[in-house]
């Protein structure tokens, strides 16, 4: 199975109304960066025990580690949680931007250092959104 179909078939796995806002919001990414690389994460370590929640990725960074490693990743993530979904933005190094930046505008949203979660996407504001996670793919292509 490819990612594509991976990615498919995760979020049709979801409940309503999760499984539209996730399908809304892969809609939204493919839109804001077609060419970008998927990702498909399953939350399975090497010996295939679940330590997160399945996700999607969205185009490619490398991480630089304190000891001088580096790993490629996704830019922005999405998953599904308890709760709602979670959007991840990652590579911005201010910790306090995403929530000074958009966490008064996104409407019913919690945001930490580089995700933002909610319950449903009629919660929120989409353009926010979007605007944030344009921001996260902008900053990580400059680093």
């Amino acid at each position: 199975m490819n990612t594509q179909e991976q990615i498919a078939n995760y979020i049709s796995s979801q409940p309503e109304p999760k499984r539209s806002g996730m399908q809304e919001l892969h809609r939204i990414l493919l839109q804001v960066s077609p060419e970008c690389k998927l990702w498909f994460l399953d939350g399975k370590n090497s010996e295939n025990r679940t330590v997160t929640n399945p996700n999607v990725g969205y185009g490619s960074y490398t991480i630089k580690y304190a000891n001088g490693k580096t790993r490629e990743f996704y830019q922005i993530g999405m998953s599904a949680n308890t709760v709602g979904i979670s959007i991840y933005i990652l590579g911005i190094q201010d910790k306090t931007y995403l929530a000074q930046a958009y966490g008064k505008t996104l409407g019913k949203a919690s945001v930490s250092g580089y995700c933002i979660k909610f319950k449903n996407l009629k919660d929120i504001n989409i353009l926010v959104l979007e605007a944030a996670i344009r921001y996260g793919l902008e900053v990580t292509r400059k680093n």
